[in-house]
């Protein structure tokens, strides 16, 4: 069951790892490219803490949970306008 919980943690940290390099790609503005770099090192971490849940739930929940925290992206330049909730969420910009 722990295995599940990282792993979905993982999933998640991916794909915002991927909607950071999608809008980095489309408006070259560096607070994406820091997020995008911040998610694929969490994303490591997150990779790290699913081998160790199955050793040690505990270890490897709290890797996963410090991944989560470094994963943290900061302040953004804003490029969504206008936009609905889900091309917010796919990363599709205004700009």
């Amino acid at each position: 069951m722990y295995e599940y919980i990282a792993m979905l943690a993982y999933v998640v940290v991916l794909f915002l790892t991927l909607r950071d390099i999608r809008i980095y790609k489309r408006t070259r503005f560096q607070s994406y490219r820091k997020g995008a770099i911040k998610g694929i090192l969490a994303s490591t971490i997150v990779l790290v803490g699913i081998v160790v849940t199955y050793i040690n739930p505990n270890i490897g929940l709290l890797l996963v949970l410090v991944a989560l925290f470094a994963n943290k992206k900061g302040t953004r330049e804003p490029v969504f306008k206008d936009a609905k909730a889900i091309d917010r969420l796919l990363g599709k910009t205004d700009i």
